[in-house]
């Protein structure tokens, strides 16, 4: 993928954001069948669905991308309908809606809850750990890519991420729900031969949400940037998205598990004076760092599918330039500073 020097409209985004790499055209150029993506209403899915339709166009590939979600408000249903993607209203929680939908032998599913998961536990495990089960149940007969989140490893030391075959430590109910969600998912993987592959990401980010986006408009605004989570890492929603369709060839039953994130344990301190030198702007910071963070190691997932292509620079630069234009948001703060779960 190229990388423009700026990115000045919303539009030139979402462009970038699904802009298919040659890797991913080969690989649907082979691919056979339709995909579904389940929840594609949410942060990923639009250009997630938008990307594996160009890369279909320029692979020469001819198959229904079809996008389900409850499509409740705003204008993404007819947007995405205007790209040329399939769309299906459908709240998967209810079951008799969910067996309605069409068959389809690829499955992206994305549906999850988070933010005002404390308060709504009953509506956080139902969406995480039940769903699942209806999924799998419609979807018997495909493959399935499913979401998790590196969340469901717990803190672990800064010099050793965590890697996929470490025993989970999920602190907090979101993040005891995930794995939940990752268990279910394995049940219906050996009970009914469903192939699966599990994604534990964190943090995919562009510019209007997610963690560099956070500590950008922290520093732009004069707030303390809270250094009580110590490190992240991250990585740029174009390369999540390109790895992760490229997933649909790693389902396994017993399901496979992949870490998608950066290659880099990055200091969130050194990240606010980085956007502070681009912004002209002196940080404040709150709290210290502490000697673990949530991290995960994606060596495994960068061997398969090659490194991520957009550099932490090239990040930093975009979003500085973005915050300092008053470019939209989608008013989503991350919370990645929380270090017990509540969400």
């Amino acid at each position: 993928m190229g990388s423009p020097e700026t990115i000045a409209t919303e539009a030139d985004l979402e462009e970038n954001l699904s802009r298919p790499t040659p890797e991913l055209v080969a690989f649907m150029r082979e691919l056979e069948g339709d995909i579904v993506f389940l929840g594609v209403g949410g942060k990923m899915g639009p250009t997630m669905a938008r990307m594996a339709l160009r890369a279909d166009e320029e692979a020469g590939a001819k198959r229904r991308i079809i996008g389900v979600s409850r499509f409740g408000s705003g204008d993404q249903r007819s947007r995405l309908e205007g790209l040329g993607i399939e769309t299906l209203a459908c709240d998967l929680l209810d079951e008799a809606a969910a067996e309605k939908l069409p068959p389809a032998p690829n499955v992206i599913y994305m549906p999850a809850m988070k933010f005002g998961s404390t308060g709504n536990e009953s509506l956080t495990w139902a969406m995480n750990a039940w769903l699942p089960s209806v999924a799998c149940r419609v979807y018997r007969e495909s493959r399935i890519v499913a979401f998790s989140t590196g969340n469901v490893y717990g803190l672990t030391s800064i010099d050793r991420p965590s890697k996929e075959p470490d025993a989970p430590a999920p602190v907090g109910e979101y993040a005891m729900s995930c794995l939940g969600r990752e268990r279910m998912f394995e049940h219906f993987s050996a009970t009914l031969n469903i192939p699966v592959v599990i994604v534990r990401l964190n943090y995919a980010t562009e510019l209007r949400y997610g963690v560099l986006a956070d500590i950008a408009q922290k520093v732009w605004r004069g707030e303390p940037v809270d250094i009580g989570m110590g490190f992240l890492n991250c990585i740029w929603q174009a390369d999540a998205n390109a790895s992760i369709l490229r997933m649909l060839s790693q389902t396994t039953s017993p399901p496979a598990v992949l870490n998608i994130t950066g290659e880099e344990v990055l200091s969130i301190r050194n990240l606010a004076e980085a956007f502070g030198k681009r912004m002209g702007k002196s940080c404040e910071f709150r709290g210290s760092e502490p000697d673990s963070a949530l991290l995960s190691d994606s060596s495994r997932a960068h061997e398969l599918f090659g490194k991520p292509s957009t550099s932490l620079d090239q990040m930093l630069d975009w979003i500085a330039d973005w915050v300092m234009a008053d470019g939209a948001s989608l008013g989503k703060p991350t919370h990645f500073e929380s270090r017990d779960g509540k969400f």
